[in-house]
C-alpha cells in the first residue's frame, strides 16, 4: 500500500486517518445493519440515529445555544450566496458586505440581484492582503444583515476579531476555518460552511441559523432555498447528503478526542506559527498576507520569480507534498493546513522550505 502523502489542498482536503479507517471498516456493513450508510434510506431508524447524533455532537462542540437550528444542506457554500439574501434581504432591503477575498466578492454580486448591497469594506486596493479594522468598516444602520467571510482561502487572510454591528445580524461564511478555533455562536445570525475543508467530504453544507431569522423569505424563493422549509423538515425535505453527514460525525469524534475546538486551536497555532516563522526567516520567500491578517488555515507565499515558484512546486510534489501550487488569482504557493494536517507534515514542509531556500 502506498504511503499517504501530505495533502496541502485548499479543499477537498485531508480527513483524519482514524475517521477514514473507521469508515472503511464500516463501509459494507454499518454496525450490523447489513448495508453501507451509502445504501440506507434517510428515513430509516438507523440513519436517523446517525443524523441526530451528528447534529448533537456539532451543537456540543461549537456550544450552539438554544434558539439556533443546525441544518445539513446541499448546494455547496456557494448556494448560500443566494439563499442568504433570498431569506434575509426582504422586499426593497439592503445588506452590508465586506469584500476581503474572491468568495465574498461573488457573494456580494449575487446578493445585488435581490436588494441593495452596500460595500462595507473592499480590500482589493492591496490585492486582498489584509483585513479591515473595525474603524474601517462603513456600516449602514438599516442593513438587514452584515456579511463577511472569516477566512479567505485564495489570499490567505483571516479575521482575527468579530465585527461589531449593533443590532444588524452577522452572517459569516466560515467554510475554511470552522472548528479550528472557538466561536461565540450567539454573536451571529447565520454561520455556514462548505464541509470539504475542515469537516467532511464535499457535498454537505452546514448552516447554523438563529431561528427567528427564518420565515421572512422573498415570495419567489425556491422551495429548496427556504430556511423555514428546511428547519420545519429538519433538513430532510428531500434526501440529504447521507454519507457526508456520517463522515462529519466521525470527524467530530476525532476532534473531541483531540480536546475539542480548543485542542484544534492549539494545533492550528502550532502549525501556522512554525510555517510563518520559517517563511519570514528565509531569504527567498515572502508571504502574501500582511502580519495581523494572516490565516491560520491557508498560508500563501511566493519567491517573486514565476520560474522559481514552478521549480518549488515541482520539487515539493516529488518530495510528497501535494497541492502546494497557489490559486491562479494569486500565483506562487499556498499551503492549506486544516485541522487534519498532522504537525509532522508542517515540520517536514518547513525543512523542505529551508533546504530549497539554501539551494536557490
Amino acid at each position: 500500500m502506498n504511503e499517504r502523502v501530505y495533502n496541502f489542498s485548499a479543499g477537498p482536503s485531508m480527513l483524519p486517518l482514524s475517521a477514514l479507517e473507521r469508515a472503511g471498516s464500516e463501509i459494507t456493513n454499518y454496525r450490523g445493519s447489513g448495508m453501507s450508510v451509502m445504501e440506507m434510506s434517510h428515513r430509516s431508524k438507523v440513519f436517523q440515529q446517525i443524523f441526530d447524533e451528528t447534529q448533537e455532537k456539532l451543537r456540543r462542540l461549537m456550544k450552539v445555544p438554544d434558539g439556533y437550528k443546525i441544518l445539513f444542506l446541499q448546494t455547496g457554500a456557494s448556494g448560500q450566496f443566494s439563499m442568504i439574501p433570498l431569506n434575509l434581504m426582504g422586499p426593497n432591503g439592503s445588506a452590508d458586505y465586506a469584500v476581503t477575498g474572491n468568495f465574498a466578492g461573488i457573494a456580494a454580486k449575487e446578493a445585488a440581484k435581490y436588494g441593495t448591497v452596500n460595500i462595507a469594506a473592499d480590500t482589493s486596493d492591496r490585492d486582498h492582503s489584509y483585513i479591515p479594522t473595525q474603524e474601517q468598516l462603513k456600516l449602514s444602520p438599516d442593513a438587514r444583515y452584515f456579511y463577511y467571510c472569516s477566512n479567505n482561502t485564495i489570499y490567505g487572510t483571516e479575521w482575527q476579531y468579530v465585527p461589531e454591528t449593533g443590532k444588524v445580524p452577522l452572517v459569516c461564511d466560515m467554510s475554511s476555518d470552522i472548528l479550528s478555533r472557538p466561536v461565540d455562536v450567539s454573536k451571529y445570525g447565520i454561520i455556514y460552511a462548505g464541509a470539504q475543508k475542515n469537516m467532511a467530504p464535499a457535498g454537505l453544507t452546514v448552516v447554523i441559523i438563529k431561528e427567528d431569522l427564518a420565515g421572512h423569505e422573498l415570495p419567489y424563493t425556491p422551495l429548496m432555498m427556504n430556511y423555514k422549509t428546511m428547519i420545519d423538515k429538519d433538513s430532510m425535505y428531500n434526501t440529504p447528503p447521507c454519507w457526508c453527514i456520517y463522515m462529519l460525525g466521525l470527524n467530530l469524534d476525532w476532534i473531541e478526542e483531540q480536546g475539542g475546538v480548543e485542542g484544534m486551536q492549539k494545533l492550528s497555532q502550532l502549525r501556522s506559527s512554525m510555517l510563518y516563522d520559517t517563511l519570514d526567516n528565509s531569504r527567498l520567500f515572502h508571504c502574501h498576507a500582511e502580519k495581523g491578517s494572516r490565516s491560520g488555515m491557508n498560508v500563501t507565499f511566493r519567491t517573486g520569480s514565476d520560474e522559481l515558484d514552478a521549480k518549488f512546486v515541482a520539487e515539493s510534489t516529488a518530495a510528497g507534498f501535494i497541492n502546494l501550487k497557489g490559486h491562479r488569482k494569486v500565483g506562487g504557493m499556498r499551503a492549506s493546513i486544516y485541522n487534519a494536517m498532522p504537525v509532522e507534515g508542517v515540520e517536514k514542509l518547513c525543512d523542505f522550505i529551508k533546504e530549497f531556500d539554501k539551494n536557490n
